[in-house]
């Protein structure tokens, strides 16, 4: 069965004062048969939540399959690559805030408490959790230096993906959302985001899987350090992608 055709969601009504938020989960997904249903269910459980939509980039496993069978989740297609996905469930999305989350990365269980307080503050735009990234086979003996992923989120300002950046929709769409680019858009959105008001790292932890970090060590931990300066460099994205192999 194909997916949800994507068409724009209706506009977030106006949120009364001492309303909580209508926070939209966007989930970009290509290949994630294993552990899409585990995450839809988890966020499901959280009855906060607004919506939760998932965006398919054109998996061939039964990502898709698996999704559809959680009640309440919205499944769409969208061209493959993360920034195309991501603004296309943003599109789709209507709550008055977005919170983007990769399918690997699981969010605490006050997570929405953390996102109403940050953005309970007017001068806040956006947001980002902390890490904790944690080896999925507990016995690899590398899995120690998984605390080396964790560093970025203490000491950047400018949150990354895993972090799993949540944002005021009209701020949003007010910056032409994430740039479509095959990398760093991420990063390029965090640097928009920075020019419109306060960006705060919550005093919590999203766990990420390690599993990317622990097939290529070295070469991640290189490119988690030297790829933002690079790109500050002025180096494009498609070269730095060239050079990263296969972004998703």
């Amino acid at each position: 069965m194909a997916a949800e055709v994507i068409s724009p969601g209706d506009r977030p009504r106006p949120r009364t004062a001492g309303e909580s938020p209508r926070v939209s989960v966007v989930v970009p997904v290509l290949d994630e048969e294993a552990r899409i249903e585990r995450q839809l269910r988890t966020l499901t459980d959280e009855k906060r939540w607004h919506e939760v939509l998932v965006v398919d980039g054109g998996s061939v496993d039964r990502t898709v399959e698996r999704a559809r069978v959680v009640a309440g989740v919205r499944v769409l297609d969208a061209p493959r690559g993360r920034a195309l996905q991501m603004n296309a469930g943003a599109r789709a999305a209507t709550g008055d805030v977005l919170l983007f989350l990769h399918a690997d990365v699981v969010l605490p269980s006050e997570a929405f408490l953390h996102v109403e307080s940050t953005l309970a503050d007017p001068a806040v735009v956006a947001g980002a959790f902390r890490t904790w990234t944690v080896a999925e086979d507990p016995g690899r003996w590398l899995a120690p230096f998984l605390r080396l992923a964790d560093l970025r989120s203490r000491y950047t300002g400018l949150p990354y993906g895993d972090q799993a950046i949540f944002v005021r929709a009209a701020v949003f769409e007010r910056i032409g959302g994430f740039p479509e680019q095959p990398l760093m858009e991420d990063l390029e959105l965090s640097r928009r985001l920075r020019r419109e008001g306060r960006i705060r790292t919550v005093p919590a932890r999203v766990r990420v899987s390690g599993r990317r970090f622990l097939s290529r060590p070295l070469f991640t931990f290189v490119v988690m350090n030297a790829f933002p300066l690079l790109y500050a460099l002025g180096i494009s994205p498609q070269r730095l992608a060239r050079i990263y192999g296969n972004p998703r």
